[in-house]
């Protein structure tokens, strides 16, 4: 059974895993209303990821017979001043959700709770590859500046990203 403090956490990391699907949706709909198709796809795919990791938690916290808490989700931007600043905020995000994962990390060393702390080390992983994945694009956006032709050929590329569903075992179920 799981301590209180650590159920409270990890709705609390659910709630802002739900955020972080809410937000990338937005930035969707933002690259789609600006006729950046590519990148409007390569948003989706991350909110498709986010919501897989909300429903990771929700799957582990039913699987220890813990009170699931849905919490309210505030309300994403919707428009920013260029991709770059998208992006930006992506990957800042980003870092702020590897440091609750840490902070989870630590809360379930310090119970000594070694189911949880095994759970958690999915997000761990899975973080890292998430900030370089766009610091990846940050670097691509920073290198062709304001090239139009190259910004097209961009949004065609990184629109072939490919959203793969977590297994039945990766979700908790």
């Amino acid at each position: 059974m799981l301590k209180e403090e650590t159920v409270n956490a990890l709705n609390e990391q659910m709630r802002k895993e739900f955020y972080s699907s809410y937000l990338y949706l937005s930035m969707s709909g933002h690259f789609e209303q600006i006729g950046l198709k590519g990148f409007a796809h390569w948003m989706f795919v991350q909110y498709q990821e986010e919501t897989d990791h909300a429903l990771k938690f929700f799957n582990y916290l039913k699987s220890q017979g813990s009170r699931i808490n849905l919490m309210d989700i505030k309300e994403p931007e919707h428009e920013w001043s260029s991709i770059l600043m998208v992006f930006n905020e992506t990957l800042n995000h980003e870092q702020y959700v590897t440091s609750c994962i840490n902070d989870l990390v630590d809360i379930s060393e310090k119970s000594k709770d070694r189911a949880t702390w095994n759970f958690l080390q999915w997000f761990v992983d899975e973080q890292i590859e998430e900030e370089e994945n766009v610091r990846n694009v940050i670097d691509q956006l920073n290198l062709i500046d304001d090239n139009k032709s190259a910004l097209f050929l961009l949004d065609k590329e990184i629109g072939q990203r490919i959203y793969v569903p977590l297994a039945a075992g990766q979700t908790g179920k």
